[in-house]
């Protein structure tokens, strides 16, 4: 697992479109053009939409935030989105935390599915003293736990319950490996958190992503039998672009959550 650190983004809540059609080179080519093989599992994972927290800055980890207009907006828009690519979804997966529920509801209703499995494995990561706070607000109120969020280090848990990066990467690994494993030659869609899937970029290549994950944006991963990851899309986010989204951390850099 790789640790990340960097710098504190100073303002939050302004939104992008300029560089919605760049995002994904060529992603329509690369979005479930292929049967998916027998021994190979195909997961579509969508980033939860925008909340009002992610405006705010606040650190949601476990706790609750609703979806706000704009992040209503992309949820159907995501939703528009797969259910436009004319495929056969086995399943649709979901975190049990609100903000990514309501997403995949959105999806489930748009692609015909008639439920949604929660998983709580699929949560965000547990942020323990820092959730609900921004990271002006921690410096006061919960410095350790700040210091902890901040430092280059994976196997250090956040004070007040939150995890190590090395907890959230052993979390996401059987999270996904468990749909995977029951998901073979078929696609499902996963409905999960940014540092979920930050985590999950790490597991399937050994680096992290570059920028940030876009609230409502299209991931594809297939996994095979033998637990071999591979991405095959990443960050699509064409579908956004007359609604745009956070250009700025809370728009999903690796220090929101």
């Amino acid at each position: 697992m790789l640790a990340e650190s960097g710098a504190e983004h100073l303002s939050w809540g302004i939104r992008s479109w300029a560089l919605l059609v760049l995002f994904v080179p060529g992603e329509a080519a690369t979005m479930g053009e292929n049967a998916v093989p027998s021994n190979m599992a195909e997961l579509l994972v969508v980033r939860h939409g925008e909340t009002s927290w992610n405006v705010l800055g606040r650190l949601q980890g476990h706790a609750e935030s609703d979806l706000n207009e704009a992040g209503k907006k992309q949820a159907q828009a995501a939703a528009e989105k797969l259910a436009s690519m004319g495929l056969e979804f086995a399943a649709i997966y979901s975190s049990d935390l609100k903000r990514a529920l309501d997403t995949a509801q959105a999806i489930a209703d748009k692609c015909q599915c008639s439920n949604v499995i929660v998983r709580e494995n699929l949560r965000e990561r547990c942020l323990g003293d820092l959730e609900g706070l921004t990271r002006s607000e921690a410096r006061t109120a919960a410095p350790e736990a700040l210091k902890a969020f901040m430092k280059n280090n994976d196997f250090l848990p956040i004070p007040g319950g939150g995890e190590s990066l090395e907890q959230l990467c052993v979390r996401v690994q059987n999270a996904f490996e468990q749909i995977a494993s029951g998901s073979l030659g078929k696609r499902v869609v996963v409905v999960t958190h940014g540092g979920v899937l930050r985590t999950a970029h790490i597991l399937a290549t050994g680096l992290p992503c570059s920028g940030k994950v876009v609230n409502a944006s299209i991931n594809v991963f297939r996994i095979s039998d033998e637990k071999d990851w591979t991405i095959t899309c990443w960050g699509a986010a064409s579908h956004l672009q007359d609604i745009g989204f956070l250009d700025t951390g809370f728009g999903g850099d690796k220090l929101s959550g």
